[in-house]
């Protein structure tokens, strides 16, 4: 496998630290706000990767930290007259949220910043210690140039950096482009040896990565926009500070950019992944940003969204039709498939996602001709690759549903044996109907009524459909 390296700016074969192991940290939200769709961009494209090196056989440590403290955090809220803890479990909240209905899969570790401060004090204490940092009134500030590769990541060198660096002119710094590791901050701060305080932004990112993954990791992964000066410092202060390499393998994914400009929430041009969840499902989201090469900028537009919605719904309404044509035989093994082949040999080459797309769609051609020429042994290899392949692309294949007239047609044939229902009841639509009964049976389960439950799961199965029990509430589905 080929994948882009930022840091040497070219294609190279993957070679992990340990045979068949990845340690892979992908830097996570500062959460103060909504999620949007550059996060997105952002959580789906490693999201594939991570899904695809399970899928060639890496025993992979994903690791995705949480900011939840920070500069933002603590802005909003004085506006709003909480607590920074309030503001970052809410929009926390909201973020696993829209990850989970994006089928986003969570990652191995999750580390949350407040809980990692030890760390990060624990690592500037040793740059302090080697001199490649320093203390001033309680701010504890890293010596940019003493670290001789420092730029080498955004391709910068050091006397073009002070000019375009976002660095804040202070009186106390030895230099200009130094940052900050430790920020003085009496009101909101945490105990340490220059007085209470709260960490800088790059230091948390290189702490919760050597606590969970170790000094030296294989794929280190963000957004662009990251590269400085965040990358960047990372580099700095981790090799600095454990004297070795950091990362081995730099990867990042190109800008959403709205009418050509970089989305973002400075320009209010943002969409969230709430609002796009209202018109979009997450098939379509995420074939829209597959089909785009992760290191991309991608455009946002309705059109293109509704050209993904078409593509997802060709898929989708083909695995349909052909499960139904193929009946309960079992799916074929297609391991040595030649369409695997095809996949793999697109993904292999730094994740081409769009050529991988191509195999899947070819496939889906390949299928209806079958089907439609009978070959149903023909037909049911490609439903089964077609279903394992977007399955490693983080697609989800939902069951056909009953329409809402054939649903009631099967409910009257049981609706004389459900005497627990009223009248009331038995008047309203299939739909609602259904969630009616989901009712009954929650409320006989609760009041340990087993034979009532058991009854209404009975009558169910006889007219094929069955009641799944989730976290989020019992759910019906055609068997």
């Amino acid at each position: 496998m080929k994948i882009h390296n930022t840091y040497t700016n070219s294609i190279e074969e993957f070679i992990p630290i340990e045979e068949n192991k990845v340690k892979m940290y992908v830097c996570g939200p500062t959460v103060y706000d909504y999620p949007h769709l550059g996060h997105a961009r952002c959580y789906i494209t490693w999201d594939m990767v991570y899904r695809y090196l399970k899928f060639l056989g890496y025993d992979v440590k994903y690791c995705r930290n949480i900011t939840d403290v920070d500069d933002k955090i603590l802005k909003k809220a004085k506006e709003e007259n909480t607590t920074a803890e309030v503001i970052s479990k809410r929009y926390y909240e909201i973020f696993a949220d829209s990850m989970n209905k994006l089928n986003v899969l969570k990652p191995d570790i999750e580390p949350f910043a407040t809980k990692t401060i030890g760390e990060m004090i624990s690592i500037i204490k040793d740059l302090i210690k080697n001199e490649y940092a320093y203390e001033k009134d309680g701010d504890v500030y890293f010596r940019v140039k003493k670290f001789k590769d420092y730029g080498k990541l955004s391709k910068q060198p050091i006397e073009d950096l002070v000019a375009g660096a976002r660095v804040e002119a202070s009186s106390i710094k030895e230099d200009l482009l130094d940052f900050a590791l430790w920020k003085k901050d009496e009101e909101f701060g945490y105990p340490s040896p220059w007085g209470k305080g709260r960490p800088g932004w790059h230091i948390e990112c290189s702490a919760m990565s050597r606590k969970h993954l170790g000094k030296t990791i294989d794929i280190h992964a963000g957004g662009a926009d990251l590269i400085f000066p965040h990358h960047e410092n990372e580099i700095a202060q981790s090799e600095c500070a454990n004297s070795c390499k950091f990362v081995n393998y730099w990867l990042h994914n190109g800008f959403v950019t709205i009418n050509k400009e970089k989305m973002s929430k400075s320009l209010k041009n943002f969409v969230t992944i709430g609002d796009l969840l209202s018109n979009y499902d997450a098939n379509t989201i995420r074939l829209f940003i597959l089909t785009n090469h992760y290191r991309m900028p991608v455009e946002f537009s309705d059109i293109a969204l509704e050209g993904a919605r078409s593509g997802w719904k060709r898929i989708q309404n083909s695995v349909n039709e052909l499960l139904k044509y193929i009946g309960e035989e079992e799916i074929s093994d297609i391991s040595t498939s030649e369409e695997i082949n095809q996949f793999k040999e697109a993904m292999n080459n730094d994740f081409n996602t769009s050529k991988a797309l191509a195999v899947i769609f070819d496939t889906v051609t390949k299928a209806n001709k079958a089907k439609n020429e009978s070959d149903k042994k023909e037909a049911k290899r490609c439903v089964a690759v077609i279903m394992k392949l977007t399955q490693v692309l983080g697609f989800k294949i939902e069951k056909e549903k009953l329409t809402e007239e054939e649903l009631q047609k099967r409910l009257n044939q049981i609706l004389k044996e459900m005497d627990f229902l009223t009248e009331e009841d038995k008047s309203l639509s299939a739909f609602l109907l259904m969630e009616k009964i989901i009712e009954y049976r929650n409320m006989a389960r609760k009041e340990k009524n087993w034979n009532l439950a058991d009854k209404i799961r009975t009558l169910l199965d006889k007219i094929s459909i069955i009641l799944k029990d989730t976290k989020d509430g019992s759910v019906w589905e055609e068997k």
